[in-house]
């Protein structure tokens, strides 16, 4: 009897998943069909409000539908009771990066102290706001960062991005070009790292500078100040530990 009540419980949520592709499919195919851009769609999902469903856009944006798409909802739920950004989290779940699986040799790598905390930033020669978030970094102490150059600001970023990157001593080069303004001199290498970077940037949907990632994979785009940085990195060291506590927990359950 047991067996029969296991197999017709497996069987009804087999056909419950299968509604749910069905129904997620056809909203994927309404949305593209709608917008005419082709499939713009990363995924579709139940949002915790009954009868809206989530679409995330391979943009890395969030909006929502109803069941038969009649509507489409640009902005944020927010729980009321808890005053939680539903759209907000979830927009933060998206956006992480695994930065240890990023292509760290492509990158100006700098270490202060012992090197025991841990950022990467996407930063153009020409912005503005990176020169002034190095400014902050000098300060910042126990750090290892690692800088890819995007050009996303035009030809001449382009080419002092490639100037740096082909220096004798890119670090050197780098901060004395966005800390100093000393123009990076002419210097030729065979390497395509500078479009290679810039491809990474539009894979994962980085379109300014400075963009931040921390260890904890937390991406934050534009420049942040010193106090929130601070902020960032205790935030960043604390989701970790927590990582691995539960990681302990599950071992010695082993």
């Amino acid at each position: 009897m047991l067996k029969k009540e296991w197999v017709l419980a497996a069987a009804l949520l087999l056909g419950t998943t299968q509604v749910w592709a069905d129904k997620a499919d056809e909203l994927k195919r309404r949305f593209n069909e709608f917008i005419s851009a082709g499939d713009m769609i990363e995924s579709v999902q139940k949002s915790p409000v009954p009868g809206l469903y989530e679409v995330v856009l391979k943009t890395r944006e969030v909006v929502y539908v109803d069941e038969k798409f009649t509507y489409i909802f640009s902005g944020h739920i927010i729980q009321t009771d808890t005053r939680i950004d539903i759209t907000q989290e979830r927009l933060d779940e998206i956006s992480r990066i695994i930065p240890t699986k990023l292509p760290l040799d492509r990158a100006i790598k700098m270490v202060h102290g012992d090197g025991s905390r841990f950022l990467v930033t996407f930063e153009d020669p020409n912005c503005g706001y990176c020169k002034r978030l190095q400014r902050d970094l000098q300060k910042v102490e126990n750090v290892t960062i690692y800088t890819f150059l995007v050009p996303l600001l035009g030809k001449d970023s382009e080419r002092k991005a490639k100037n740096i990157w082909c220096a004798q001593d890119r670090e050197a080069a780098w901060l004395k070009w966005i800390l100093e303004a000393v123009t990076p001199a002419q210097a030729d290498c065979e390497s395509d790292t500078i479009e290679q970077n810039a491809t990474l940037a539009r894979q994962l949907g980085i379109d300014g500078t400075p963009t931040l990632i921390f260890a904890s994979g937390k991406r934050i785009g534009g420049y942040i100040p010193p106090e929130r940085m601070a902020e960032e990195f205790a935030a960043a060291a604390s989701e970790l530990s927590g990582a691995d506590k539960k990681q302990d927990k599950k071992t010695k359950k082993k």
